[in-house]
């Protein structure tokens, strides 16, 4: 068929979520707390959420920032929640904010190798396959974003 991405044999080498995938935040917090991680971030990103809590940006970044090795994030509760969740409210406190990691959840690459990888984030991320479509493009545009 006309448009379609096809191998050496003819064989399909679209994305198996070609037709799309379902996701709609649930603000339930899930993507924010846990395990420790870190949430990258950049100067851009570091300048926004300054700006947004009206903090100098020296002072902000000294709070909230750590390095490792050459790149910046977010630091963490001691229980592995994002430092700018609010437990209490369940809510993102910056989230007008967010950095480009937490903007593009869940369309990561490593929620989309495979079908199993995207189950899996079914299962920990309750607005993952629910809610409304989202086409390929927009899930590419997203994946490009920010690779994790």
């Amino acid at each position: 068929m006309a448009g379609e991405a096809s191998g050496p044999r003819g064989e399909d080498k679209s994305p198996w979520y070609r037709d799309g995938l379902r996701f709609e935040c649930t603000q339930c917090g899930n993507c924010c707390t846990g395990a420790p991680g870190f949430v990258w971030v950049n100067a851009a990103e570091i300048e926004s959420l300054a700006k947004l809590r009206n903090e100098p940006l020296a002072e902000f970044e000294q709070r909230y920032v750590r390095r490792v090795g050459a790149r910046r994030s977010l630091i963490e509760r001691d229980n592995g929640d994002c430092v700018f969740f609010d437990g209490q409210s369940r809510r993102c406190t910056v989230y007008e904010a967010r950095p480009r990691q937490c903007r593009t959840w869940p369309f990561w690459d490593s929620n989309l190798k495979r079908p199993d990888d995207w189950a899996h984030t079914c299962q920990v991320c309750p607005g993952s396959g629910q809610g409304k479509l989202h086409s390929i493009e927009v899930i590419e545009a997203q994946r490009k974003v920010f690779h994790v």
